[in-house]
């Protein structure tokens, strides 16, 4: 094992804690993103790492290894990457250095949750153990995981004591995701007990975010997290379509459309927001 260990390059051990922190699978484009590389680089590391057992190789992405231990989630492979890589630089520019957020559950919070990273002296509520791997002990951030029943396919914890235990702090921001944005309707979700965890931490925050691409737009799901007069801003990827653009701006909810270009070197994603009303675009 130390042989092994002593082969992997930089690089190499930096993309077996980027798959870790993602609960053990992603697409060779998200891994991409997070290291700031080229997908050709991540090719070439992916297949030196699978030669000697550490990762397991599908078409268009990368899976960590068996034998080094089943991670606790291995799921499908996540799908637009870029997108939602870009919706957390979006969200990242809403949070300040220690500031208290809460972060739930989802693929599109996970990406949120990388792009903190480089902010100092968070404190961190989460039922989300993709986001302790990704936060814990990062620049000074505390993350505190909130207790409950782990359900392995959504990769975190939920239930009463969850909610309890979420409950008991005083929140800058709560940031989560939807599965569904329906505009009769407001934010949708596919687990009821997401749901309830997210209409419980609505009313606990000053600001309410929630962080959704535009495939979400008018989706179905089954159970309401909350109306659109509890959420402050939606951080998308497009432009809202117009029922769902009016039902936001009724609500006062900021809409920031994540920029599609972006420099590699800027941390500070630009925003479209409403000039008429300066509520939502």
């Amino acid at each position: 094992m130390g042989g092994e260990q002593e082969k992997i390059p930089h690089r190499g051990r930096e993309l077996l804690d980027v798959l870790a922190r993602l609960g053990g699978s992603a697409r060779n484009a998200q891994i991409a993103q997070v290291m700031d590389v080229s997908e050709e680089t991540v090719r070439r590391l992916v297949k030196s790492l699978s030669k000697i057992g550490k990762v397991e190789r599908v078409h268009g992405g990368t899976y960590l290894s068996r034998s080094q231990g089943s991670p606790m989630y291995s799921g499908a492979l996540e799908q637009n990457t870029k997108e939602k890589t870009r919706i957390g630089r979006a969200v990242r520019n809403l949070v300040s250095d220690g500031m208290v957020v809460f972060l739930n559950v989802g693929s599109t919070t996970t990406h949120v949750a990388e792009q903190l990273r480089d902010l100092n002296g968070l404190t961190v509520v989460t039922n989300s153990i993709s986001t302790v791997a990704s936060l814990a002990d990062q620049n000074g951030t505390r993350v505190h995981l909130a207790g409950g029943e782990v359900i392995r396919s959504e990769r975190g914890s939920f239930g009463r004591a969850t909610e309890e235990f979420a409950c008991r702090f005083n929140y800058d921001a709560v940031i989560c995701g939807a599965d569904a944005i329906s505009h009769k309707v407001g934010f949708l979700a596919s687990n009821p007990a997401e749901a309830d965890l997210t209409r419980v931490l609505a009313d606990r925050t000053e600001r309410m975010v929630i962080a959704a691409d535009c495939r979400k737009f008018e989706a179905r799901a089954p159970y309401v997290s909350c109306g659109f007069d509890k959420v402050t801003d939606l951080v998308t990827d497009a432009r809202p379509v117009e029922a769902l653009s009016a039902a936001l701006k009724q609500a006062n909810v900021t809409v920031h459309v994540a920029a599609r270009q972006m420099s590699r070197t800027s941390e500070t994603p630009v925003s479209e927001r409403s000039l008429a009303s300066g509520s939502t675009v």
